[in-house]
């Protein structure tokens, strides 16, 4: 597991391990903070992000900082690096490289986690890549939706939003279908739809799976509600709304024990009302973000030593 490229890498014997390794690093987060400090000191990892984050960055860097290593960082590098100049992401990975033992990559080309791993002699990974994926984004929802739920089969799990462009729904649709009897219902309008691609896929794995632009039926037996935002950033000069958000009318057709996730950040698709609700656990993503992140920058520290 050098490179951290696509959830579609992962088995669930891998699966397993992450998450067992991120419940022994959460515990030691609790009884024995100073001896994950002293873990990796000397490592060095980069955040070479090309495109705004906070949630993705401030959770690595301060994952490896729990883990004793060091960081070196841009938030920007698109206007804040020789990127500016010119030089390819190429050039760039193999200069970084030189001065760190793992990079941690977010990108605005579908392709650009590839293109890094081809020319870097130390571990990518993939913090987001265009509208393509965003595996470790994944890796946290599929562990708060095992740690919410209790399993992660026979799961009935409604994704909805900006799916053309969303990358976070793209890798946890990959990662939803390795386990047996789950479905998803993909909640979309018609121009926002998930990619071929991913049906394909899912097909593959012989996971059962419907697209409906209808919200109300969707949410009536789900266990999981995974919402994202419209990709605005990703529309440009667009007007397009995604004509879909949650709030108290749809809390009381949902479960009593279905949750609700988002990748964040939001913006009107989940209502302020909902936070207080007991099926909110976007803001337990967030926590999770942290724990699991340290789990894949200890396995990426470990197998170089």
């Amino acid at each position: 597991m050098q490179h951290i490229l696509s959830a579609e890498q992962f088995t669930t014997e891998q699966l397993a391990e992450i998450f067992t390794r991120t419940d022994d690093i959460r515990a030691l987060l609790d009884s024995d903070r100073q001896s994950l400090a002293e873990r990796h000191k000397g490592i060095i990892a980069a955040t070479l992000f090309y495109e705004p984050s906070t949630r993705t960055r401030l959770s690595f860097e301060s994952a490896a900082q729990r883990l004793g290593m060091g960081i070196i960082s841009t938030e920007n590098a698109k206007e804040f690096s020789s990127n500016i100049k010119g030089e390819t992401l190429e050039d760039s990975i193999i200069t970084v490289s030189k001065y760190a033992d793992v990079i941690i990559l977010r990108h605005g080309d579908d392709d650009s986690a590839e293109r890094a791993a081809k020319v870097s002699d130390v571990p990518i990974i993939n913090a987001g890549a265009g509208k393509g994926e965003h595996p470790t984004q994944a890796l946290l929802d599929l562990y708060t939706i095992k740690h919410a739920k209790g399993r992660t089969d026979n799961l009935h799990i409604v994704i909805g939003g900006d799916l053309e462009h969303g990358r976070t729904a793209r890798s946890l649709a990959r990662l939803i279908a390795l386990y047996p009897g789950n479905r998803i219902t993909f909640v979309s309008t018609p121009e926002l739809q998930i990619g071929g691609d991913i049906k394909t896929y899912l097909e593959s794995k012989g996971t059962k799976h419907t697209e409906t632009s209808d919200l109300s039926p969707a949410l009536r037996d789900a266990d999981v509600v995974y919402w994202t935002r419209l990709q605005k950033e990703r529309h440009a000069g667009s007007d397009m709304q995604s004509n879909f958000s949650i709030g108290q009318s749809e809390l009381d057709i949902m479960p009593e024990g279905a949750i609700i996730l988002h990748p964040l950040p939001r913006n009107d698709e989940i209502q302020t009302v909902v936070d207080s609700n007991k099926r909110a656990k976007y803001f337990d993503q967030v926590q999770n973000g942290l724990y699991v992140r340290m789990a894949l920058l200890d396995m990426s520290a470990k197998d170089q030593v």
